[in-house]
């Protein structure tokens, strides 16, 4: 007999990024004492990889439980970035209600968009909380307003709409019903502790509505690891109960069954696990003892197996070629650099990274990975770079797809963009260059610290997804990094007519190998900027600058001043200080890269280059393309 457990809540934190998702679950996790008193607490507890603590986002959706009286109240931490929606998509299979987290000035973004509408789609109810009320900017009737018609815009039932309203001040751990009870001047009127949002998610969110007596039903949708455990898959038990060393069915995503035996099972208990005898239906639980569990496959009852429905996630839209590095200076700062290392690596990834496709190249060492966005695919090349690997990539392409019809589509993104007023007709040409289609524009105005009246403007664009590659870098130079740019998939739609300009400079090319010296740089910054410092090993045909002009050009960065016994005076050749140069990110490098150029990754260094390394073999190439086109 289904029914509803009143003992538990799975909920999940859904926000745009920097919103405080995070923040709020570390003041949860401190008010119901999961922490000792005397123990030593970073900010941001749950962010526990050391991306997410230097790019303050949220890459892998992670789990924790409190208790707050009586119920047990299992937490979610999701991403709040649209390229990480395989993470947020299959987290929404585990709860039965969210907590929608805006900021109390800027109000519903593009993300929130996103994750709200997958919670919406699965029938979720949610709570929203206004955080950040104790800004002096804030203005929560505004954001209350804006999130109602967020609801509506994207069709939620009449039972969604009505949500119950919480303000918070995540980072002392505050809540209300009432954003006026923070500015009482009366501080024994005013909010102590969280129990606002506490008592609203116990009252208002349902508990997990399930059947103790039917056959056991786990659906995996998280995968961890353990030295000594092995693979660790979690998940809501939606029916039955699971018990330690039970016989159980793995059925993979394809209707094959194998026979396991389970070796234990766990629930959340703040940060930890704890292990237990028994865990019954409704609970987020972890097991061991399957080793070639994947995620979306189902832990079923061994006597009546029966399989739940699999996860569905959006496909992939960008895709990049990696490779075995192939430049001189391959094998020197890696551990790993074999086909057979990268290959390994690549394909294990797609045990816990639902939303990303890998292939093999066109030869045995080249593999073309596919995910949902730059973000999605620069965060797992930094990852590899960080374990000791090698390797190489190319340009990021977007994925074509042909219809019923035969008609070859391209992927699209909404582009929203806030800018000030004074780089608003750059901005616009700029994207109009690149294809974009404005869908909408509103003037706003707001109050400075010094209390100044800033106009800014907020752009809604559709895009094509190729026309976004190096959009970035040139959107923060042209705003001097004053503008704020968010994207959400849109769709699959013809492919833009005319072409999307990505670059309109060349790049400047090592001529040789050597050490890059002050004087030979000094010569290659009057012709461009500089990517690379004195002493910087290069080689020939490696990437050291970007070129004033649309052409590349070769300069020999290793070239040292003429010795003679004329006695100059010093003012003549100073080439003791150089401009700064331009430092180049992993991102960067990503955006900067043209057709012909790949990024060559290291533990140790990134770096530039041409795929054809001599200027000879790039000559005759270029020669070859200009006869083809005569001919034509």
């Amino acid at each position: 007999m289904i029914q509803e457990r009143k003992d538990i809540r799975n909920i999940a934190i859904i926000a745009h990024v920097d919103h405080g998702k995070t923040t709020l679950v570390d003041a949860l996790l401190k008010q119901t004492s999961v922490f000792r008193e005397n123990q030593v607490v970073v900010e941001r507890v749950m962010d526990s990889n050391d991306l997410e603590r230097e790019r303050g986002i949220t890459i892998l959706a992670k789990n924790t439980s409190v208790v707050f009286k009586d119920t047990k109240i299992n937490i979610v931490d999701t991403p709040g970035h649209a390229d990480f929606g395989g993470e947020v998509e299959r987290v929404m299979n585990m709860v039965d209600g969210v907590l929608l987290l805006v900021d109390a000035v800027d109000g519903p973004m593009p993300q929130t968009r996103f994750v709200l509408r997958k919670a919406l789609e699965m029938g979720h109810k949610a709570i929203v909380v206004v955080n950040k009320i104790d800004r002096p900017n804030a203005r929560p009737n505004f954001v209350t307003n804006a999130t109602f018609d967020l609801f509506i815009e994207l069709g939620a039932s009449d039972e969604q709409s009505e949500f119950p309203i919480i303000y918070t001040n995540a980072i002392e751990g505050l809540a209300s019903t009432d954003p006026e009870d923070f500015k009482h001047p009366d501080p024994s009127q005013s909010p102590k502790d969280l129990n606002a949002l506490f008592e609203a998610v116990v009252r208002y969110l349902p508990g997990p509505k399930v059947d103790l007596d039917a056959p056991s039903q786990l659906l995996v949708t998280t995968l961890g690891y353990d030295d000594y455990k092995g693979r660790i898959a979690i998940g809501r038990l939606s029916a039955g109960k699971l018990n330690k060393a039970q016989e159980v069915m793995r059925m993979a995503t394809d209707g094959t069954q194998y026979r396991g035996k389970l070796s234990n099972v766990f629930t959340h208990q703040g940060l930890n696990r704890i292990e237990m005898p028994t865990v019954e239906a409704g609970d987020i639980v972890a097991i061991t003892g399957i080793p070639d569990i994947y995620i979306g496959e189902t832990i079923a009852d061994f006597n009546n197996p029966v399989a739940l429905p699999p996860i569905r996630v959006e496909e992939p839209t960008v895709r990049m070629t990696f490779g075995v590095n192939t430049s001189p200076f391959a094998g020197r700062e890696g551990q790993w650099g074999t086909t057979r290392k990268l290959r390994e690596r690549l394909y294990r990834e797609l045990e816990s990274n639902v939303s990303l496709r890998v292939e093999d190249g066109a030869t045995a060492d080249k593999f073309t990975v596919s995910g949902r966005g730059e973000l999605h695919l620069v965060i797992l090349i930094e990852t590899m770079r960080r374990e000791g690997y090698e390797f190489e990539i190319g340009k990021p392409e977007v994925i074509y797809k042909t219809d019923e019809n035969g008609q070859v589509l391209e992927p699209y993104e909404e582009l929203f963009i806030e800018v000030t007023d004074e780089y608003l007709g750059g901005l616009v040409e700029t994207l109009a260059a690149r294809q974009g289609q404005m869908l909408d524009m509103k003037h706003n105005s707001s109050s400075s610290a010094s209390g100044a009246v800033v106009s800014t403007v907020m752009m809604h664009y559709k895009i094509p997804t190729r026309g976004l590659f190096g959009f970035r870098g040139q959107l923060l130079t042209g705003t001097r990094g004053t503008a704020v740019m968010n994207t959400l998939f849109w769709g699959y739609e013809p492919i833009a007519p005319g072409d999307v300009r990505r670059r309109d400079r060349g790049s400047l090319i090592a001529w040789e190998d050597g050490e890059a010296v002050t004087y030979g740089l000094r010569n290659a910054w009057e012709r461009g900027q500089l990517f690379i410092e004195a002493s910087t090993m290069v080689y020939e045909g490696m990437i050291v600058g970007e070129h004033a002009r649309p052409d590349d050009l070769e300069v020999n960065v290793c070239k040292t001043k003429t010795l003679t016994k004329v006695r100059t005076r010093a003012s003549d050749h100073d080439t003791s200080r150089l401009p700064p140069i331009r430092p180049m990110t992993l991102d960067d490098c990503v955006e900067y890269i043209a057709d012909d150029e790949l990024v060559e990754i290291t533990p140790v260094n990134i770096r530039m280059r041409k795929r054809l390394l001599a200027k000879d073999e790039r000559a005759r190439v270029i020669k070859a393309m200009k006869e083809a086109m005569a001919g034509e």
